[in-house]
């Protein structure tokens, strides 16, 4: 199955992307590089998008072990080469799943986040594969 994203410029550094499910956002830069801080950067949107994808996986297959999440939060940490480096990729990644409810087995939540990372997370296996990526361009 094939995704199409429609990134569009919004003046400045701002770009909305218009996604198949309707639900588009803004992306934007920091002010310091031309940006008007109107969403999120790109990088941050990655880090979310590996965050949400995870968080996803681990809710749905707790709750299919009967487990009663009340509470769940997930820190995700990037670390980049150093400013002035070009490209600046992540040469890191840490995810924390933090989770609060009644009477959680520890067993089943370790299970649930290696699924996640292992078999389900579209976005993780995404990075992981490190995909053929291609650009090419035209003028309108």
């Amino acid at each position: 199955m094939q995704n199409v994203v429609t990134v569009n410029w919004n003046g400045m550094m701002a770009f909305t992307s218009e996604v198949p499910s309707g639900n588009g956002f803004t992306m934007d830069a920091y002010p310091g590089v031309g940006g008007e801080n109107r969403g999120p950067t790109p990088v941050e949107a990655l880090l979310s998008s590996i965050a949400a994808c995870s968080a996803m996986d681990v809710i749905s297959i707790l709750r299919k072990k009967q487990q009663k999440v009340t509470g769940y939060q997930i820190l995700i940490e990037g670390e980049r080469v150093g400013e002035g480096t070009w490209p600046r990729p992540f040469t890191s990644i840490v995810i924390r799943h933090r989770l609060t409810g009644e009477d959680l087995d520890p067993t089943a939540i370790e299970r649930a986040v290696q699924l996640s990372d292992e078999k389900y997370c579209s976005v993780i296996a995404t990075l992981r594969q490190g995909p053929k990526i291609e650009s090419n361009w035209e003028i309108v």
